[in-house]
């Protein structure tokens, strides 16, 4: 363990974190470079933070890394953007089945161009046995659309009589998301400066603590994010009771 962790109490590390990783292109007009420039930069801010957080203890690791929105954006910038995923998941495939992590995705992942599919669905193949770390990345990913397609799941059963509506709980939804065996995210980060959730995880963020900071995503390296773990721990997590309850559960 790096000194770097050592004011953080290791006890409470967050078990699943998710971040908005916002700020690339930002940080690129800032140094009159294209976009792409600043992608390209985030990426070795993943690298960086992937490690930190298997160092640490981190379970889960959640990165916000293509919304359905981003769809829409210019076409050279959607073609570099899928480039530098299929370029990552190529080249870091040997360090995660080294390094013990597993890889997942959510999201509408028939969306993504066919050799992006073929990369990515053979990384998770691999790496599916793998134990102390889960990657997973959110590509083609909309909270609303996730949810979306949950309710048409649930309807669908309804419909066939698989469950009757009296079966439909927060327990049922949980189970119907993407990320129905990853638990919700205990912190969820986001960087660029902007405080807002931007779609991501709305159902399952309900109660995680959310920091946001100014640091955009290139800038965003192991000190920053273990800024953010410390922050955390800092807290108190009450999920609408009081302290005192708290305490009182704590003596048992």
């Amino acid at each position: 363990m790096s000194s770097a962790t050592s004011p953080l109490d290791l006890a409470r590390i967050p078990r699943h974190v998710a971040i908005i990783m916002d700020g690339n292109g930002r940080w690129a007009k800032q140094r009159n470079r294209p976009r792409l420039f600043g992608h390209k930069a985030g990426v070795e801010s993943v690298q960086r933070v992937v490690e930190v957080a298997r160092e640490i203890g981190v379970e889960v690791l959640t990165l916000y890394a293509f919304s359905s929105e981003n769809w829409n954006r210019p076409v050279t910038e959607v073609a570099g953007l899928m480039s530098f995923l299929k370029s990552y998941l190529q080249t870091e495939l040997a360090k995660m089945l080294h390094n013990n992590i597993r890889l997942t995705c959510i999201g509408e992942q028939e969306r993504l161009p066919i050799e992006v599919q073929e990369v990515l669905q053979k990384a998770m193949t691999a790496t599916a046995a793998n134990t102390q770390l889960t990657l997973n990345l959110a590509l083609s990913y909309g909270a609303r659309s996730e949810l979306t397609r949950a309710m048409k799941k649930i309807a669908l059963a309804c419909h066939s009589e698989e469950i009757s509506i009296n079966d439909i709980s927060e327990e049922l939804i949980s189970a119907s998301l993407d990320t129905a065996d990853l638990g919700d995210p205990d912190l969820l980060i986001r960087t660029g400066g902007e405080a807002r959730l931007s779609n991501f995880l709305l159902w399952q963020a309900s109660y995680s603590e959310i920091f946001f900071t100014e640091t955009m995503w290139p800038d965003f390296r192991e000190a920053a994010f273990l800024q953010a773990i410390a922050d955390f721990q800092q807290r108190e997590r009450r999920f609408g009771k009081i302290s005192e309850q708290l305490l009182d559960i704590e003596k048992i």
